[in-house]
């Protein structure tokens, strides 16, 4: 029987720092739907674990990928998470101007400097991918394709017929917990009766099964045909939850904003757009507000030094010692 990650772990500025850099600076990080970037100056962006990561349509049409940083004195070339910029980034201190695909176009006020070359000064470009739709980064340039993490859910999802819609509406949640107090709750299906009623009225008897494949965990509740819990949900290694229904879709990321604090931003899908999503909003308004409050206690309980390790169950939460197994290793 595996025992838990100790307490220390959670919260700890020193797990957040290893973390920040082994877990999310080589991993898939999900940015964005690639219709929010549609038109060329389209751009969006995000802060993931500290990275500060933006997209920007050319003028060709190309998705490219970059850090939200100028070369100058690290300006933010955008601030929010979408808009359009006319033709070139310009850096919000100094206005610094770029191209959109990354070139240097006017370092201002630096006339012929001796020794500038433009050319060593362009945007720190990182790797991007687009799987059905949703915009993917990885910060290591020798990261494997997007491809081979989110095979088994490609091929469920084709299996089932099963579409990702079009964008239709984003929210945020912040919540007072760790990250990884939020993802193993995300992970185990263990909770749901205590936690989530209505959710578990709505699975009734059916059966709640979980499987790791690769970087991806698939959930089901095998036996939920047509009820507002029908599909897939698949959880992408390290922080991202996709749900696909037969009528549209959720992407949740969870987004470590420091030691101890945890932003879930929601991205709801539906060809239907915003207002056919009434009911699937009132849902997850519902469960998130029940999932902050027991990972917020249980964040509470970590930080208060009693406990330092536990176990975990080998029928209900084996995604769980998955996670912590690769976090473990992290941690050395």
């Amino acid at each position: 029987m595996q025992a838990t990650l100790p307490a220390r772990l959670y919260g700890c500025p020193d797990a957040w720092t290893r973390e920040r850099c082994a877990v999310f600076g080589s991993a898939w990080l999900f940015l964005a739907h690639e219709a929010e970037a549609g038109a060329p100056g389209d751009w969006i962006a995000a802060d993931v674990a500290g990275h500060r990561l933006l997209a920007v349509r050319g003028k060709d049409g190309v998705l490219r990928a970059f850090h939200n940083v100028c070369r100058h004195r690290a300006g933010p070339l955008v601030q929010g998470t979408s808009g359009r910029c006319e033709g070139e980034l310009v850096c919000g201190y100094h206005g610094w101007r770029y191209a959109l695909d990354g070139r240097l176009r006017a370092a201002t006020g630096f006339g012929n400097a001796d020794g500038f070359d433009p050319r060593e000064f362009g945007l720190l470009g990182v790797t991007l991918e687009v799987w059905r739709g949703l915009v993917f980064v990885n910060l290591d340039p020798d990261a494997a394709p997007l491809a081979d993490s989110v095979a088994p859910l490609e091929a469920l999802l084709a299996e089932r017929g099963l579409e990702i819609a079009a964008p239709a509406v984003r929210r945020s949640h912040e919540l007072a917990c760790d990250w990884k107090v939020y993802a193993e709750n995300y992970l185990e299906g263990y909770h749901i009766g205590s936690v989530h009623p209505v959710l578990a009225d709505e699975l009734g008897s059916a059966e709640y099964r979980i499987r790791v494949e690769g970087d991806l965990v698939v959930q089901e509740a095998v036996g939920v045909n047509d009820g507002p819990q029908a599909g897939v949900w698949g959880w992408l290694w390290p922080n991202l939850g996709i749900n696909v229904y037969r009528d549209g879709a959720m992407i949740e990321r969870m987004t470590p904003t420091g030691p101890g604090r945890t932003r879930l931003d929601y991205l709801f899908l539906n060809d239907g757009g915003a207002g056919a999503l009434g009911e699937a909003i009132e849902a997850s308004d519902r469960l998130t507000a029940e999932d902050a409050r027991i990972c917020e206690a249980v964040q509470a309980n970590l930080s208060a030094g009693a406990y330092d390790r536990g176990v975990l169950s080998p029928r209900h939460e084996a995604a769980v010692a998955w996670f912590q197994s690769r976090l473990a290793e992290v941690h050395g």
